[in-house]
């Protein structure tokens, strides 16, 4: 193949929005949550996972009873995103809300004693062989023309990735829960003061997070066709890295760090090699963290003594 063709330059492109379209929807889970109460949630790639072992499950039963394939996707999305929710909210009670006021160490052992936990959890559950996941999205006849450069499933991941981007947003902005949330982000003492209840606040910051994360399991599993218990640990670990590298704490950063680790990622496997995937990826990462150590739209703090 001519690496140089359009087509193959143009199936680079898509393949690195999708990736970064599925970053991004983990992405902003961690960074929501550092912006509220400042600390990184290491076990959201396992929400991600649990998600996806969700959605296996229910539409693996749906399809038995001969449910259609629509009915299956909408069904498995919903599912997945209520257990992942509840999963969330269950580690922000455990793992952080009883280690508020601790030393910021602390919640951070936790919450990797939470992943650490999950991954096991769903090992002794699922076993550790990967397990096929049903292609939930059908071909589009009007995608025929370009199905050698673009899939519907790729196709799809865009679009409800954009729209959840977009959905949240509209949350953040005009919603009373957004507006609590960014008040509660700026200064939680204020908020308290105003009479936000800012434990409700954060437990919502991870119910919407996990529920984000469900969603990037669901579609990014039909999308490969198989899953097993490790796939949270290598996407959270790309999703930190996208949300570093926009700048932690900022949502618009969050989405733009993994739209550029996405595309970084495709087009060094594309024309160099995919051994390199991660070099590139992380290699990306440090030369921000030494050029702009805030990240690409994260803001420097200057700590008062």
């Amino acid at each position: 193949m001519d690496f140089f063709e359009p087509d193959y330059f143009i199936e680079l492109l898509f393949s690195g929005l999708t990736k970064g379209a599925i970053y991004a929807l983990i992405a902003l889970g961690y960074t929501m949550v550092y912006g509220i109460i400042g600390l990184i949630n290491f076990a959201h790639g396992e929400i991600y996972m649990i998600g996806a072992f969700t959605a296996l499950i229910v539409s693996t039963v749906l399809s038995i009873y001969g449910f259609p394939l629509l009915a299956i996707f909408i069904l498995a999305a919903v599912a997945a995103v209520v257990w992942a929710s509840a999963y969330g909210y269950t580690i922000e009670r455990l793992a952080y809300r009883p280690l508020r006021n601790a030393p910021r160490l602390s919640p951070l052992i936790s919450a990797i004693g939470m992943s650490i936990f999950l991954q096991n959890y769903v090992l002794l559950a699922q076993t550790s062989d990967f397990q096929p996941f049903p292609a939930l999205v059908p071909d589009f006849a009007f995608m025929e023309p370009v199905a050698h450069i673009v899939g519907s499933t790729d196709l799809v991941i865009l679009v409800v990735s954009v729209i959840v981007m977009i959905l949240l947003t509209v949350m953040i902005k005009f919603t009373r829960t957004g507006k609590a949330m960014r008040a509660t982000a700026q200064d939680k003492k204020m908020a308290l003061l105003v009479g936000i209840n800012v434990d409700n606040v954060i437990s919502i910051t991870f119910i919407t997070g996990s529920a984000l994360a469900a969603i990037g399991g669901l579609l990014i599993a039909s999308h490969v066709g198989q899953i097993n218990f490790y796939i949270g640990f290598i996407a959270g670990i790309k999703a930190f890295t996208a949300a570093v590298l926009g700048g932690i704490g900022s949502i618009p950063g969050a989405v733009l760090g993994s739209f550029i680790l996405g595309l970084t990622e495709s087009f060094a496997t594309g024309y160099v090699s995919s051994d390199y995937e991660d070099v590139f990826a992380f290699s990306l990462l440090v030369l921000i963290l030494i050029f702009r150590p805030a990240g690409l739209l994260g803001k420097s703090t200057i700590e008062k003594v």
